[in-house]
């Protein structure tokens, strides 16, 4: 039997704030309506390790989803300062877990086309450690 709330199936993400860190616009927009739907407070969608790294300075955050390869920078920066801070967060990319760099392998990742289901799974994933 599952959890319900009086308004339906429990969300366990219900009330985190998530920074969502994509520089293409669709995905972004699809990521932040599954994670509204399921209660989440979306910080962004930002598609700039600068703009990331200032919402991260200025916003306390529960989590994040991040893009590795924005537009022609790496979202590396950005994963290092959330780590650094203890705030978990899931890579959404399009690149096998066997083909990403070393350096982006320690961290949960969620595989680009990704549903909504597997979206909410990884990131459930990756804040409960």
């Amino acid at each position: 039997m599952s959890a319900t709330t009086e308004t339906g199936p429990a969300r366990p993400l219900a009330g985190r704030r998530i920074l969502v860190v994509e520089d293409e616009a669709l995905v972004a927009m699809m990521i932040a309506d599954t994670l509204t739907d399921q209660g989440c407070e979306v910080i962004g969608p930002v598609a700039t390790t600068r703009e990331a790294l200032k919402l991260l300075d200025d916003t306390p955050l529960d989590g994040a989803t991040l893009d590795i390869n924005l537009t022609h920078e790496e979202v590396l920066p950005v994963a290092e300062a959330l780590d650094a801070r203890r705030i978990r967060f899931v890579l959404v990319t399009g690149y096998a877990q066997d083909n990403l760099l070393r350096r982006y392998r320690r961290w949960p990742m969620v595989q680009k086309p990704f549903t909504e289901s597997s979206l909410v799974r990884g990131l459930m994933h990756a804040l409960t450690g």
